[in-house]
Formats: C-alpha cells, sequence, structure tokens
C-alpha cells in the first residue's frame, strides 16, 4: 500500500466511518479496488501518477454497470486534507438517494 492508502485504510478500518464496514484491495470482476463498502455498494480509489482518465473512465463504467459507485481522491488530498476525504466519503455512503433499491 502507498503511503496515502495507509493512511486513509487506518481511518476507515474497523468500522471508524459511521459503523461502515471497508475493505481493502478488494477484487471484483478483473479490478481490485483499493477499498470497498460493499454494504453500500461505493467504492474508494486513491489515484496517483499512475492513473490516466482514459482507462480510469472504462474502469469506472464497468464498476457502474455492476451497481458500485467510486469516489476518487488524489494520494495529495488523503495526505494533506485526511479530514475533508473523510467527510465526503461518509456523506457520499450515508446519501438515501444514493442507496441501492
Amino acid at each position: 500500500m502507498t503511503d496515502a492508502e495507509r493512511k486513509l485504510w487506518s481511518a476507515l478500518r474497523d468500522r471508524q466511518i459511521d459503523g461502515l464496514k471497508f475493505r481493502r484491495q478488494h477484487p471484483i470482476g478483473q479490478y481490485v479496488l483499493d477499498f470497498l463498502c460493499e454494504e453500500r455498494r461505493l467504492a474508494v480509489e486513491l489515484d496517483g501518477s499512475q492513473h490516466t482518465a482514459e482507462k480510469d473512465a472504462v474502469r469506472t463504467a464497468w464498476l457502474a454497470d455492476h451497481g458500485i459507485r467510486i469516489l476518487r481522491f488524489w494520494n495529495n488530498d488523503v495526505l494533506t486534507n485526511l479530514s475533508g476525504v473523510l467527510e465526503t466519503i461518509s456523506a457520499e455512503a450515508l446519501d438515501p438517494n444514493k442507496e441501492r433499491q
């Protein structure tokens, strides 16, 4: 895991965010998600310099077709603004209009 992934995992693990269970490095189809809250069908992906918009768009579309929403953050966002990242994750996870029916 990268430094950003370790930092975010330490804040997500053990149901620290609204009691939601997140898994790390969770495989689904041909992809491995950085973090997944299966209950809310919400993935959190951390992007560094290796990510490209084209590859991410294909991945995001495939996951959306399988009922998974994705939140993307730059590694630097996690390293410099963890509280803001966690607030965004919490708001997205708890939005009743975005829960899977």
